[in-house]
This record gives structure tokens, C-alpha cells and sequence, in this order.
């Protein structure tokens, strides 16, 4: 029988090899490979072509929504599994749109994360249940550009500093900023990062 084979993206080592080991025990499983951030795992994916990825979201290089959004559109095949401590409905919500076919909290029993990759390998999806209630209950008012230059600005970088790494004009950013103030009824640009951050939604 071919066992279903899975990457793991996990820039905690202990966490990542008690996981690798708890999914080693499988019989239908096999992790053939462990990266402590986005970049490495990536190079992983494409040598390796994994059935599944396991994934963190926040992790060094990359977040694991990048690499989930790359992997979906590289190697549709390989199918992605957020691991996370985060229970924001906002990242759920992120990552289905990237592709994500499963989202479970890291305290999740072994026995539910190997239940999970069976699922997704057969087809379906496998998202924490309370998780799946809350991730439509609020809608995130960011577009894309608005979130990446408030992402930024919540790294103290300036308008200017900003406008180079987005490859845009001063002014945009300035108007970016401060739509993104605006809709989320934010004192300051830290204020506003802030807040999305603990939505879910940067």
C-alpha cells in the first residue's frame, strides 16, 4: 500500500518532530520531510512533490498562507493542512482562499490531525468545527493592497519605505493607510495593524 506522504512547514523543532513522529506511527503514513520556514519547504515541495503539506502560519522567510497560495498553484496536487495556534476566523478565511483544504489548532490530537489528512485525501475538507461557525461571522473589509501596506506599516516602516517595497507612489500608500484607518475605526496606522492583526485579517 502507498503511504500518503506529508511535508511539514514548522519553524518550532520540538513541535514539528513530535508531530512527524505521532504521524510516523501511521501505518498509511510517512513524513518525508521537515522545514523550519516557508522557503525551505517550498524547495521541499517541489523536490519532493508531497500528497500533503502541514503547515504553520507564521513562520520566517514565508507565512504559511504564501507558501499554501504558491504549493495550490505550482503543485495543485499536494494538498495543504493549516496547522496553527491562531483561532482567528480571519486566517481560516485566508486560507481557504488560497486553497487550504484543512485548518486545525495545534492542540489538536494526533489521532484528529491523522483523521484530517485522510479526509483531505479523499476529497473533503477538514476545518475546526468552532472555527468553521466564526469564519463567516465578520467580514474583513481589507483588499489585498490595503492589507500588505498596513502589514508593513505595523512594522514601523514609513510611507516612503513602504512605497518602495510596494513599488507605488507616496501618495498611494498614504490613501491605502488611511482607507484602512477608516474602515477599521483605528486612532493611528499602529492602531490599525493592530486590530486586523488580532482579526485575522494581516
Amino acid at each position: 500500500m502507498k503511504k500518503i506522504s506529508i511535508v511539514i512547514a514548522e519553524d518550532q523543532l520540538m513541535l514539528a518532530t513530535t508531530l512527524s513522529s505521532l504521524l510516523n506511527l501511521e501505518p498509511d503514513m510517512e513524513v518525508i520531510g521537515c522545514a523550519p520556514n516557508g522557503e525551505e519547504a517550498l524547495g521541499l515541495i517541489r523536490r519532493l512533490g508531497p500528497d500533503i503539506l502541514l503547515t504553520d502560519i507564521e513562520m520566517p522567510m514565508m507565512t504559511g498562507l504564501e507558501l499554501a497560495s504558491i504549493v495550490q498553484k505550482e503543485l495543485p496536487e499536494t494538498r495543504v493542512i493549516i496547522v496553527t495556534t491562531f483561532a482567528r476566523p480571519g486566517y481560516l478565511r485566508r486560507a481557504i482562499d488560497v486553497g487550504a483544504k484543512g485548518y486545525l489548532l495545534k492542540d489538536s490530537p494526533g489521532e484528529a490531525v491523522a483523521a484530517a489528512i485522510r479526509e483531505v485525501i479523499k476529497g473533503g475538507r477538514a476545518i475546526d468545527p468552532q472555527l468553521s461557525k466564526l469564519a463567516w461571522s465578520e467580514e474583513d473589509p481589507l483588499t489585498n493592497r490595503e492589507r500588505q501596506a498596513l502589514r508593513l506599516a505595523g512594522e514601523g516602516l514609513s510611507n516612503v519605505k513602504i512605497a518602495e517595497q510596494m513599488h507605488l507612489n507616496e501618495g498611494t500608500v498614504r490613501n491605502y493607510i488611511s482607507e484602512s484607518m477608516s474602515k477599521l475605526q483605528a486612532v493611528n496606522r499602529i492602531d490599525a495593524a493592530r486590530i486586523a492583526k488580532g482579526k485575522g485579517w494581516l
